[in-house]
């Protein structure tokens, strides 16, 4: 089998297709080629992909607590995607789940998406749906919720590519794409092997083509094929399966990060009811499962608490793992705050970024000439600052992010917390004991409540547990500072950042802040981060704060209301998401690296059974919490992972146990 590298590609800006236009079918002019057929185009569709694959009856038949899986290779402008996701709603019974996964390497614009989709007027709830959520074209895999029962992850990149990072198991393949002649480079030996390694035992297949190169290709990476009647004018088209595939053996090299295998989940408990516990409740609970949250204060206690919360992120100028993170972080926060349909709930303002130091300035001029991405995901400033924040604004650099925000963060939690299948129960944990196949855990009142996986998401009290006790965790202290605008003043209409943020006022409070006190665990609010908070603020907005000087509003720490909380941040300031690892296990097993890290035992990771953990995320939890969320809820329900597999190890928390180990040396 041909290696593949799954290093990630470069981060970047796709490019929409150019296209010719017959009333509303597209024509790409690149590869000379129809999107769909101009006679018949659904009908086309629902034979070659749909009756094919025998999606119908397998839908009706589907039984799993997982979702059914559907990979394609070509998303074009959706039509196979809608038409499955249509057939499921038909036929499949109503605790099932659909998942539909696809590749573009050329992305329609949304409104090029809206113009095709227009030939199909039965699919309008459709494609609705898919396009007031169509992703900004940028690398990478970007996560809908099409329904409480249907999502799709677009990965945006080339095919072959995204399928070797992919992070998930296909149990129905649409292999689709512009003809083989007109688009060779992606009918490859390298294709069919990547749809090999990514698929069930018995995943089928279906396809329009019955070149010679897709039939070779095909059986060389273990497909059995037949040729079948076509549609139209499509004579014969190509189906089959592949009964036993390729072992995925990406982690050989980092054997600790081999996922668990799946464990029953009918009722799970979350420890936390913050924005990390409150996003992974509503992320189980969404897929059917009974949660019970568990909380010693009540929602939004801890640092979820606050009036107001940045929806922000600060990348890096060369692009890493951690900057990949926080973007695909940013952007779902984005997509999946923009569902709850609630201005109460959070504004996508939008977020200015300033440079206040020639230090700054040139890390985002470095940013941007090292990221070609699109302005509707962040573009550089260097004029009409204060326009575009809505304030005076004396930097002459900046960053903007059109999808950023504000959120309230305690009303999200309670909010997320009011779902069906959810339960929030008053109480501290204090133990955690696996017995008979399941968790029990020991309430400091006595009680106890059981369950079968136990998520733990109570921030820097995340390691107070037997095992968790070796995640390393830092405490840091974070206040926010609150003043009433007088009448004739109003605060920036955007959320301004610097060393720290200044919000948009709500109900004719500004909030800014947040000082930075690593190492303490302090929740009084005291004068001196209300007078750090002024100073930050004076020196972001020095005309905001002269005008309510001199309207006879001082900031002074005696005129200010607060409020503290600590945040638990990682030391390498990524979150920590993923199951929990046994580290004595890991220590014992992969001892030998700290002698030499390249001798890697072929040993998978120890893990502890159904228990899982979302914490450190800092204060960006808002753009990483909902994300990890959907990373713990995905891989517990054994569905595609909603990032690529280098991130999904990126987050996982053993990474801290192995750095340690190798750090040793």
């Amino acid at each position: 089998m041909t290696k593949r590298s799954t290093a990630l590609p470069p981060l970047t800006a796709l490019s929409a297709p150019s296209l010719t236009w017959s009333d509303t079918s597209p024509h790409s002019d690149a590869f000379d080629d129809v999107y769909f057929s101009r006679e018949g185009g659904r009908a086309e569709t629902e034979h070659v992909f749909l009756n094919t694959n025998r999606l119908p009856e397998r839908f009706a038949a589907w039984e799993s607590t997982r979702a059914f899986v559907i990979g394609e290779t070509g998303f074009g402008t959706g039509l196979n995607m809608l038409c499955a996701w249509a057939c499921f709603e038909q036929h499949a019974p109503a605790g099932a789940r659909l998942h539909l996964l696809s590749t573009e390497k050329y992305p329609l614009d949304q409104a090029s998406l809206e113009r095709a989709l227009c030939a199909w007027p039965s699919l309008a709830s459709y494609s609705q749906v898919l396009c007031a959520q169509w992703p900004a074209p940028v690398s990478g895999v970007h996560r809908l919720h099409l329904s409480d029962r249907v999502t799709l992850d677009l990965h945006y990149g080339d095919t072959t590519e995204r399928l070797a990072l992919l992070d998930g198991q296909v149990d129905a393949w649409f292999l689709d794409g512009f003809a083989p002649s007109k688009n060779p480079q992606m009918w490859q030996p390298e294709l069919f092997e990547a749809m090999a390694a990514r698929s069930r035992p018995g995943a089928t297949f279906a396809t329009f083509t019955c070149a010679g190169i897709v039939k070779r290709g095909l059986k060389a990476a273990g497909f059995a094929w037949k040729k079948v009647p076509g549609c139209g004018r499509k004579r014969e088209i190509l189906a089959g399966m592949i009964e036993t595939p390729p072992a995925d053996t990406r982690r050989a090299s980092t054997p600790w990060f081999t996922p668990p295998a799946p464990l029953p989940a009918q009722h799970v408990a979350v420890i936390g009811a913050g924005i990390a516990g409150g996003c992974v409740a509503a992320a189980l609970a969404k897929r059917g499962i009974k949660v019970s949250v568990i909380e010693r204060d009540g929602p939004g206690a801890g640092a979820s608490g606050n009036r107001q919360g940045a929806l922000y992120v600060k990348l890096a100028a060369e692009t890493n793992h951690q900057s990949r993170f926080y973007l695909s972080g940013l952007l779902y926060s984005q997509r999946w705050l923009s569902q709850l349909d609630s201005a109460e709930l959070w504004q996508p303002c939008g977020v200015v970024q300033l440079a206040t130091s020639a230090k700054e300035a040139n890390r985002q001029q470095r940013f941007s000439e090292q990221h070609s991405l699109p302005e509707s995901v962040v573009s550089p400033l260097t004029q009409n600052l204060s326009e575009t924040a809505g304030a005076t604004i004396e930097a002459e650099h900046g960053l903007f992010y059109p999808q950023a925000g504000w959120v309230r963060p305690k009303a999200l939690c309670e909010h997320l917390l009011s779902k069906p299948n959810i339960t929030l129960e008053q109480g501290n944990v204090t133990r955690l004991d696996r017995e008979n196949g399941a968790w029990q855990l020991q309430l400091e009142d006595g009680r106890t409540i059981k369950a079968d996986q136990v998520v733990i998401a109570n921030a820097h009290y995340a390691n107070a547990f037997a095992q968790t006790a070796n995640l390393p965790l830092q405490q840091v202290r974070g206040q926010v500072s609150e003043v009433a605008l007088p009448d004739h003043i109003q605060g920036p209409q955007r959320v301004v950042c610097a060393g720290g943020y200044v919000s948009p006022a709500i109900e004719g409070v500004l909030t800014f802040g947040a000082s930075f006190v690593p190492n303490s665990a302090n929740t009084d609010v005291t004068a001196e981060d209300h007078q750090r908070n002024v100073d930050e603020l004076r020196q972001t907005l020095p005309a905001l704060v002269a005008a309510l000087e001199e309207a006879g509003t001082p900031l002074t720490p005696q005129t200010l209301k607060g409020r503290a909380a600590v945040r638990a941040a990682s030391p390498d300031k990524t979150p920590y998401a993923g199951p929990v690892s046994n580290a004595p296990a890991w220590k014992a097993d992969y001892a030998l690296l700290s002698k030499d890290a390249s001798k890697v035992p072929d040993v998978p990771g120890e893990h502890y059974p159904g228990l899982w953990i979302s914490t450190a995320h800092g204060s960006r939890g808002l753009s990483s919490a909902p994300l990890c969320a959907e990373l713990i809820a995905s891989r517990l329900c054994d569905d595609p992972m909603p990032l690529e597999a280098p991130l999904v190890d990126h987050l996982h928390p053993g990474r801290r146990i192995i750095s340690s180990i190798i750090r040793a040396q």
